[in-house]
């Protein structure tokens, strides 16, 4: 059965997983997505808690002094 193929995250082109930058699908493709977490382009969100849920979604809790 041959490997299922996915689209480079940045140029949407069809990948292998074989190829040698997977899941990019070149060198190129790969530095620019590490250019995007580099200049925070890219967030990962760390999970919610019950006091993150009580708080109104612009209101930001002082820190403790």
């Amino acid at each position: 059965m041959p490997a299922k193929r996915i689209k480079c995250p940045i140029c949407k082109r069809l990948v292998s997983p074989k190829e040698n930058f997977y899941p990019f699908c070149s060198e190129r493709c790969k530095t620019i997505d590490l250019g995007n977490w580099a200049a925070e382009n890219y967030v990962a969100h760390s999970p919610l808690t019950e006091a993150d849920e009580m708080n109104d979604p612009g209101e930001r809790t002082p820190p403790n002094e």
